[in-house]
């Protein structure tokens, strides 16, 4: 009889840790290993609910399995969802690229265009130097020849001075002449160039109009996609409220099964409770030893301490940079303009910036700078990444130590820090430290 009964309570407890790991949402590591476990029941309480339990054990299990499946698939929307965000952002920001290209090549053909105009003005003043030139060589009716210069001189004297003003007067019509002649040869180098200045910025300004279209239907499908999971994501919460009903409804059954789930909820709430004053003392101890420095200094650390300052700051997709937290970009749920805060990469860009490490905006980008490192060689201050299958990385972390990590996670949350999570993780990891 005291095996059936010591068999009997095992089976109750681990249904109830079952039951209260799918209804609390706590990991199963964290009801195991997590101190103060709340009490098992008494011998009683487990002869009294054996019988409902034995009933029931198949439904729980059952509900139990479709929740966890509902959490997987909340999981694989989100991070679909991150990675169209992630393109569209890349997008947006080669468009501004190409952009600023085409304002840059426009500024080059105005400027050859004013080098056009001053070459022509410099070509009609050398025309008017050789037209008021030869006006008075006509006027004053000189005969420069050999021949006029022995028979007009009066004198050897008079016939030197001649042949020297001759002189000045050939070397004067050749200096015009060759004035003309270089404001000639600079206007068209400055047609040259303008028309390849023309040719850039008619290059450039396509490029950009080709950004923009790539970049509207990167937005475009972002948005498109964000609609389609918010829509799936109702779908999964109706599904979950219904499975939550049934798995309330065959808890309630049995007295002594909610007598544990109270027991575990209580428990649960303290842990949330600890966890969250971890994350307050956490994020205070990096915001001291911040103003500690008073700005200066680097290392590890202090990355660190600049993500874990950040710890309850809202999640904006598109928000953050090497500043501090900032607005983002609006999207299908409903993020108005005037929201601040970070996303994943946004809140990497800050960390590192304390340590004078500048990265890419994205967070793909990001894991293509600094040193790969593979996972089993982790260390506080490395960057790990998250993709969802064969799509593209779509989330950045920050591990600090532990086997806990900084991260922003994703829309409708705050910066925190989590345990490591495997799920998707990528088997190398980027160190800049």
């Amino acid at each position: 009889m005291g095996n059936l009964v010591r068999g009997c309570g095992r089976l109750v407890v681990l249904l109830s840790v079952l039951l209260a790991l799918v209804v609390g949402s706590v990991p199963l590591q964290a009801a195991i290993a997590a101190p103060n476990p709340p009490p098992n029941p008494s011998d009683d309480d487990l002869q009294r609910s054996r019988d409902a339990v034995g009933q029931r054990a198949g439904e729980v299990g059952r509900l139990s399995s479709q929740l966890a499946e509902l959490d997987a698939r909340t999981d694989d929307l989100q991070a679909a969802l991150a990675a169209q965000r992630e393109s569209a952002e890349a997008a947006l920001l080669d468009l501004q690229a190409a952009r600023d290209a085409a304002a840059a090549a426009a500024q080059r053909a105005a400027d050859a265009r004013i080098e056009t105009e001053a070459a022509s003005t410099a070509i009609e003043n050398a025309r008017a130097r050789l037209d008021e030139f030869l006006t008075a060589t006509y006027q004053q009716q000189l005969d420069s020849g050999p021949l006029a210069l022995l028979t007009e001189a009066t004198s050897p004297d008079d016939l030197v001075a001649r042949a020297e003003f001759d002189d000045a007067v050939a070397r004067n019509q050749l200096t015009v002449q060759d004035g003309l002649e270089r404001a000639r040869v600079d206007k068209a180098n400055a047609d040259s160039a303008a028309r390849a200045a023309l040719a850039e910025a008619t290059r450039r300004e396509a490029e950009a109009n080709a950004a923009k279209v790539t970049a509207d239907q990167a937005v475009a499908t972002a948005d498109a996609a964000a609609r389609e999971s918010a829509a799936q994501l109702r779908a999964v919460d109706l599904q979950r409220a219904e499975v939550q009903r049934l798995l309330d409804a065959a808890a309630a059954a049995d007295s002594g099964l909610r007598a544990q789930r109270a027991r575990f909820d209580e428990w649960q709430r303290q842990l949330a409770a600890q966890q969250a004053a971890q994350e307050r003392a956490a994020r205070d101890g990096a915001i001291a030893r911040e103003s500690g420095r008073g700005g200066v200094g680097g290392g590890v650390q202090r990355a660190i301490d600049r993500a874990l300052s950040q710890v309850g700051v809202q999640y904006v997709w598109g928000g953050g940079n090497g500043r501090g937290p900032s607005t983002g970009i609006p999207d299908a749920f409903g993020s108005p303009l005037n929201r601040v805060g970070f996303d994943c990469s946004g809140l990497m860009l800050y960390a590192f910036n304390a340590v004078g490490v500048a990265l890419p905006r994205v967070s793909r980008n990001q894991f293509d700078t600094g040193r790969k490192v593979p996972i089993s060689d982790l260390k506080p201050g490395d960057m790990v990444f998250y993709r969802n299958g064969g799509a593209p990385i779509h989330h950045v972390a920050m591990y600090i130590g532990g086997g806990r990590m900084v991260e922003a996670p994703y829309t409708g949350a705050d910066v925190r820090v989590v345990p490591l999570r495997t799920r998707g993780l990528l088997p190398q990891a980027t160190r800049v430290l």
